[in-house]
């Protein structure tokens, strides 16, 4: 029988159960759902509903009962207001229990099909660990003072974060540098609301292998202001840990961080990070993930099980970026063809192939669905094909070339669970079977994780 949404009282206590997807508490009464921000599986808590619809409603706290045995202290004393961390109350290794639940529970219930899920590999670093910052800026109406964090919670409201313990501390100060002298060249704020201000994010790509960082000034202009020019040359004269700044216009009214044009004021334009014994240069817009050495553990999951399994293989390397993927497993392969339609990250990875001095891999700077038909067209095929696209997951269309061009094997990293689940069903119904899916902890004290599928055509 059907529980009737009007039965469901506005408060009432409640024991969560599990967490979902996005992190929120799960808790039934008479079999309807309550998702409840910011509490963990184990707690009895006192709630109060915000919002009902017929399959399931949210609430908020209004009393913690009794506590999860897994509730610990945050460490982050701005863990409540700044919302980035969601999970950072809970302790991590039962972080990691509760991320295999998420995508086992995701399988089933989009994929539909019973995989094997393994256990979470465990980030090497739980703090300090985010190596690319983005901070969005704005001031305080009256005293027009800077102002650079995170965003509360399901809001557009700043927080002014002035240390955050999972990015490195020199972000920290290059922040409070900016916040400081940014009156003094007369750069404000933005003021999202009526698109006013000059600053609207600050962007700081930061090195695990030898500390420096690249700082981008997102600035609301169609130009380059003469006091974002004195701010970049004192930014990159104060810290010897800079070691670029660049200037991104973006002038238009978008959620987008970043704008079309970019441009070197000071020093380099790249910072250096090192993943597989190789040297990787990485740009203001170059996609790269931010948890480096998480990032290495995913590398070399896929070398491993390469060499495993293949002498020689002719890997092909799909939505390269940088080519991070292909240079990592050029030791294994007979041949890698990398292909990514940013021509800035291709040549960006041309350079990094060069420097590296390595030899068999060819790189594309294409967009895929042009490549796919070329190759198509010339009857081109792979022993294995590696994808890694955006959060969106593949098209239909994208996976139906895969499956045309890969002799044995797909490798499928995504950091999308749901999307995962979706592409997995649709090579499921091709005729696919998955292996395994092993999930990395790319950013710990959140519900993200990071996935790598290993699939096999028959």
């Amino acid at each position: 029988m059907k529980t009737n949404i009007k039965d469901i009282p506005q408060e009432s206590t409640v024991k969560i159960e599990k967490l979902s997807n996005l992190g929120y508490g799960i808790a039934k009464i008479d079999g309807y759902v309550i998702f409840v921000e910011g509490t963990c599986p184990g707690d009895v808590v006192k709630i109060t509903i915000t919002k009902k619809n017929k399959s399931f409603a949210n609430a908020v706290v209004k009393e913690l009962i009794t506590p999860s045995q897994y509730r610990v202290q945050p460490f982050c004393p701005m863990h409540k207001v700044c919302g980035s961390c969601q999970l950072q109350f809970i302790d991590y290794d039962y972080q990691l229990k509760l991320k295999k639940e998420i995508v086992e529970d995701t399988m089933r219930n989009i994929c539909g099909a019973e995989i094997e899920i393994k256990d979470v590999i465990p980030s090497p670093d739980i703090k300090a660990y985010r190596h690319k910052i983005q901070y969005p800026i704005s001031e305080t109406k009256d005293s027009k003072r800077i102002l650079a964090g995170y965003y509360k919670p399901s809001t557009h409201e700043l927080v002014n974060i002035k240390y955050c313990p999972i990015q490195p501390e020199i972000c920290d100060r290059i922040i409070e540098f900016i916040r400081n002298c940014a009156p003094k060249y007369n750069i404000s704020g933005y003021y999202e609301k009526k698109h006013l201000g000059e600053l609207r994010h600050v962007v700081i790509r930061s090195s695990r292998f030898t500390g420096k960082n690249l700082v981008t000034l997102v600035l609301n202009s169609d130009r380059i202001s003469d006091g974002a020019k004195e701010l970049a040359r004192d930014l990159y004269n104060s810290f010897d840990e800079v070691t670029g700044v660049s200037v991104n216009l973006n002038p238009s009214k978008t959620n987008l961080i970043l704008g079309d044009k970019t441009f070197n004021l000071e020093g380099e334009d790249y910072i250096e990070e090192k993943l597989c014994n190789k040297i990787f240069k990485i740009g203001a817009k170059t996609f790269f993930q931010v948890n480096p050495s998480s990032a290495e553990n995913i590398f070399n999951y896929v070398k491993d099980y390469i060499s495993s399994k293949f002498s020689s293989p002719v890997i092909l390397d799909a939505y390269a970026g940088i080519a991070a993927f292909g240079i990592c497993l050029a030791d294994t392969a007979k041949k890698v063809i990398s292909v990514e339609e940013v021509k800035e990250s291709i040549d960006l990875a041309k350079r990094i192939v060069e420097e590296n001095g390595i030899k068999n891999i060819e790189l594309y700077d294409m967009k895929m669905e042009t490549f796919f038909d070329k190759e198509i067209e010339n009857k081109t095929s792979y022993d294995i094909t590696v994808l890694d696209p955006p959060r969106k997951g593949c098209t239909e269309k994208t996976l139906d070339y895969v499956l045309k061009l890969t002799k044995e094997k797909i490798i499928y990293v995504s950091c999308n669970p749901a999307t995962l689940a979706r592409d997995l069903k649709y090579l499921i119904s091709s005729g696919c079977k998955v292996e395994s899916i092993q999930p990395f902890d790319m950013f710990p004290h959140t519900y993200h994780i990071e996935n790598a599928a290993i699939i096999s055509l028959k």
